[in-house]
């Protein structure tokens, strides 16, 4: 179904079918951007291209087609492109500044194009993130549109704080209270508790047929026994999962919540959600917290990620189940290690070495403590 906040793109904007590599060259410029910045860092994600400015960053979505997303059109990338404007606005309203045409001139070059005026943050505006009158009026194509966001300061990452032992109680309490008031400011989405449980044995099915066939000894091993035990949990336990739907607790989260995602300057930031599917931002707020603790315990901040969920616990009166945040916990770890497991068929050379490290680190997590336990 379509999203109904997203509109079409004009029917007078004309497209013109440009090579990513000739996109990506031009916007690595500086002159490419009205703010003439010093320098331009581009960095590669699996879906995207983000261009960085000493003030900006702009990203560019690959024309990909994966089993859970089709780019290949410059309708849905624009598309997306709104919706990740819209949905990214609940948890950094003033970050996400608008969508911007990448415009292909007669001659062959570029420019950007459709600068958004002033920034006013309501979702209706996004109607109005077309193109200028002049834009649509000249001979210049619609080469690609990109997400214009205020870049934010690294060293304020909640990866990066970690690393750096800054975390202060303070930044916790904060951001704690910022994840519950958006859990409870959610509205309840219906669904059958059965289907609930249903979606995580399918998942756990399919984390392991991703996994086997590119690990071998010891992560092979971590991999079966981790879904042993989270199905095991299922058929014991299965009951405590049924809960949290019947009681009303699934909501459209984050659906990406990790510490690189999460910025601790003055009133906290949450960007990049998971924008591409709802079916996967519809989740238990104790999942997707307990999938953040995991992160910090990745990181080696265990605490961290424990405080939070505490922290939820106590202001929002939701006293999940310990042994449910476990199971979640280990899930979200199998399904971490499922998706570095993708990312080995595309990996050569030393990338490989870095994601076997990546599944094992999590395959250790998925098993290192026992679940289903009062």
């Amino acid at each position: 179904m379509a999203d109904p906040h997203t509109i079409a793109a004009p029917q007078e904007t004309r497209e013109a079918r440009v090579p990513l590599e000739a996109k990506v060259a031009f916007l690595r410029k500086p002159d490419a951007y009205p703010d003439r910045p010093s320098r331009v860092e581009a960095i590669e994600t699996h879906l995207s291209w983000v261009f960085l400015t000493e003030r900006h960053a702009y990203k560019l979505k690959k024309p990909a087609r994966l089993p859970y997303v089709d780019f290949t059109s410059l309708t849905a990338r624009r598309r997306n492109c709104l919706t990740e404007m819209r949905l990214n606005r609940r948890l950094a309203p003033d970050v996400y500044l608008g969508v911007v045409g990448l415009l292909a001139r007669p001659d062959g070059s570029f420019r950007l194009g459709g600068r958004p005026g002033p920034r006013d943050l309501e979702t209706r505006d996004l109607e109005t993130q077309d193109l200028e009158a002049r834009d649509l009026e000249s001979r210049d194509l619609v080469a690609d549109w990109l997400v214009w966001m205020v870049r934010l300061p690294q060293e304020r990452r909640l990866d990066e704080r970690i690393r750096a032992g800054a975390l202060t109680p303070a930044d916790i309490k904060r951001l704690g209270l910022v994840l519950t008031e958006f859990y409870g400011g959610g509205l309840a989405e219906p669904m059958p508790p059965a289907d609930y449980q249903r979606r995580f044995e399918a998942d756990i099915g399919r984390n392991l047929d991703v996994t086997l066939p590119r690990v071998t000894g010891s992560l092979a091993e971590r991999a079966r026994a981790a879904a042993a035990t989270q199905a095991a949990f299922l058929s014991e336990h299965g009951r405590l999962l049924r809960a949290r739907a019947a009681e009303g607790r699934i909501v459209e989260g984050h659906g990406d919540l990790r510490p690189e995602h999460v910025f601790l300057d003055g009133t906290p930031r949450i960007i990049d959600c998971l924008e591409f599917s709802r079916d996967l931002r519809l989740l238990d707020p104790v999942d997707e917290l307990a999938y953040l603790a995991l992160e910090c315990e990745r990181l080696g901040a265990r605490r961290v990620g424990d405080a939070i969920l505490d922290l939820y616990r106590a202001w929002s009166g939701d006293a999940a189940d310990r042994r449910l945040i476990a199971f979640y916990r280990s899930f979200r770890a199998s399904l971490r290690a499922r998706l570095a497991a993708e990312r080995l068929d595309e990996a050569a050379g030393g990338r490989r070495g870095d994601w076997l490290a990546r599944i094992d680190a999590y395959l250790r997590l998925a098993t290192a403590r026992p679940i289903g336990q009062g």
